[in-house]
C-alpha cells in the first residue's frame, strides 16, 4: 500500500511538468515498486494457504500477467531516456493487459467443487 499511496504525487508531477522525464521515471518507479509487492503478497499469501499444493497456488498458476507487467515496467524506465512518452506507451500497455478479466481463481474454485 506504501506505493500506491506514492502514485497521486507522482501523478501530480509528471501532470504539472508535461510528462517530463524524471517525473516520468519516478511514476515508472513507483509502479514497478507496486507490481513487486503485489508479487511479495501474491507469493506470502500462498505460503500462509497451504503452499504450492493449495487451490490458492494452483489459481495463481505462473502470475504471467505480473511477471509480464513488471517486464514493461523495467522497459519503460528504460524508455524515459529515450522519450518519455514512450515509457507511458508501457504504462497503457499494462492498464491494457490488466483491464482483461482474469478467471484463473473463478476456474479454479469451480473445478475443486
Amino acid at each position: 500500500l506504501f506505493w500506491l499511496s506514492l502514485t497521486p504525487y507522482v501523478t501530480g508531477w509528471m501532470g504539472e511538468n508535461h510528462f517530463a522525464q524524471w517525473p516520468v521515471l519516478a511514476y515508472a518507479v513507483v509502479l514497478l515498486c507496486a507490481a513487486i509487492a503485489y508479487t511479495i503478497l501474491a507469493h506470502t499469501l500462498i505460503a500462509a494457504n497451504g503452499g504450492k499444493d493449495s487451490h490458492l497456488a494452483r489459481a495463481m498458476g505462473s502470475d504471467r500477467k505480473g511477471k509480464i507487467s513488471m517486464a514493461i515496467y523495467v522497459l519503460s524506465i528504460a524508455a524515459t531516456f529515450l522519450h518519455p512518452l514512450i515509457a507511458c506507451a508501457g504504462f497503457v500497455i499494462v492498464a491494457v493487459i490488466w483491464l482483461v478479466p482474469d478467471r484463473r481463481i473463478e476456474n479454479t474454485l469451480r473445478q475443486a467443487e
